[in-house]
């Protein structure tokens, strides 16, 4: 089978239900009905919600797990590059034949009933996770947690929530304490459930929600704690501590992030191999990514180039910790932004530390913000800001200038698959 062939497949599937997202679950449960409930055939199931943080620490639990000797399935989004990446097999980037035959079964099975495009693609996902043996399956909340299109589990072998803060309002609610519900909403009847860093309202909705179902907790700050020291991440919890690496990801957020993925792993009785691992071993992209081959490296002559997908406040926060650790650069930023985002809640911790930004559109994403219009939201909290017609562009213009400078290029997951693809 060609590339091609899931392509088509997947653009058909785009025209299956006219809005993009459309929380419900109804159309979920009727395509798993039609084909025989696949989601009551995986591996124990790891199931993962919040608003930052849960592709990190899946990707932290997935490492461990995998030095373990574990076969571990995962599923996350969106994709960078490919559409492949979403849907992990025992460890392997599933194929483009068991990509494209587990997506046929699924438009065969839906016949033409409306759908979105991430639930069936999800159904697609744990389809394939089902014909597949493997010892655990990592899936990663879309949007969300109670409606989202991954939370058809009835009994997982445990939940994970990480940090919540506010996102995507449109669909989840205009108050931490309405979107800590959402995510909660994955939490399921005596499943214990991780809880990472938590604003005391998300973490009053969380407790409420594990209370009502029996679900027993172990969140951060009472349960378990890490923290760094020395030049190492250090875990405590009630069977002890633990001295670990420092995770190969960057930044203090990172260290958090781990922590979930440690208190996991302790819970489900792996040990240091596996601990070790998931600090040291975890890799995923647009995380802080630093880029140093490509025709993007080549035109910087020298600056530094970072890539990271972040796209709210918190993300904006964390990033500037995150900078604040390496050694001294000027900061210049390319970004572009979707428009249903807080451009300028995102933008106002960075614009502490930037010297100038260069706003780009989106190519190919409808959602975009036009550069112009990322550019105005950064005058508008007082960055010096100006238009680029590309990423290529704005590097060239930048170094220009500044031939050592540390350009970070984010706002958007959806930019950073762009830059990625070009960059290859």
């Amino acid at each position: 089978m060609s590339q091609q062939s899931s392509d088509i497949l997947l653009e058909r599937m785009m025209s299956l239900h006219p809005k993009i997202i459309d929380l419900t679950l109804d159309r979920v449960w009727r395509l798993l009905e039609a084909l025989d409930n696949p989601q009551r055939a995986l591996p124990p199931v790891i199931h993962i919600a919040g608003t930052n943080g849960k592709g990190s620490t899946q990707a932290m639990i997935r490492a461990g797990l995998q030095a373990a000797g574990q076969r571990v399935h995962a599923y996350t989004s969106p994709h960078l590059v490919r559409f492949h990446e979403r849907i992990t097999l025992a460890g392997e980037v599933i194929s483009e034949p068991a990509l494209t035959e587990i997506l046929d079964d699924c438009e065969r099975a839906n016949e033409g009933a409306d759908i979105t495009y991430f639930e069936i693609t999800t159904v697609a996902g744990l389809l394939a996770f089902a014909r597949t043996p493997a010892d655990y399956t990592l899936l990663e909340v879309g949007l969300g947690g109670r409606l989202d299109a991954t939370n058809v589990i009835d009994k997982p072998a445990l939940t994970i929530i990480t940090p919540v803060s506010l996102d995507h309002e449109q669909y989840l609610g205009d108050t931490l304490a309405k979107i800590a519900t959402e995510k909660a909403g994955i939490i399921k009847r005596g499943v214990p459930c991780i809880v990472g860093p938590q604003q005391d309202e998300a973490m009053d909705v969380i407790e409420t929600r594990a209370a009502e179902l029996g679900a027993p907790l172990l969140a951060y700050g009472q349960h378990w704690h890490v923290w760094e020291e020395r030049g190492q991440m250090v875990f405590q919890d009630e069977n002890g501590l633990r001295e670990l690496p420092l995770p190969a990801l960057i930044g203090a957020h990172q260290v958090q992030n781990a922590g979930m993925a440690i208190a996991a792993l302790r819970h489900l009785g792996f040990d240091d191999t596996a601990f070790d691992a998931a600090t040291r071993d975890a890799q995923w992209p647009a995380r802080m990514q630093r880029l140093r081959t490509g025709p993007l490296v080549d035109a910087a002559h020298g600056a530094e180039l970072w890539l990271d997908g972040g796209h709210n406040p918190a993300a904006g926060n964390a990033l500037v910790e995150a900078l604040s650790r390496l050694p001294n650069r000027p900061l210049h930023m390319i970004c572009g932004m979707l428009n249903t985002k807080d451009v300028s809640g995102y933008l106002k911790p960075l614009a502490q530390i930037a010297q100038g930004l260069h706003a780009v559109s989106i190519p190919d994403t409808p959602a975009t913000l036009s550069a112009t219009q990322t550019m105005q939201a950064a005058q508008s909290i007082g960055m010096d800001a100006q238009v680029a017609n590309s990423v290529q562009d704005a590097v060239e213009a930048i170094t220009a200038n500044t031939p050592n400078a540390r350009i970070l290029i984010c706002g958007s997951l959806y930019l950073a698959g762009d830059v990625l693809r070009k960059n290859a």
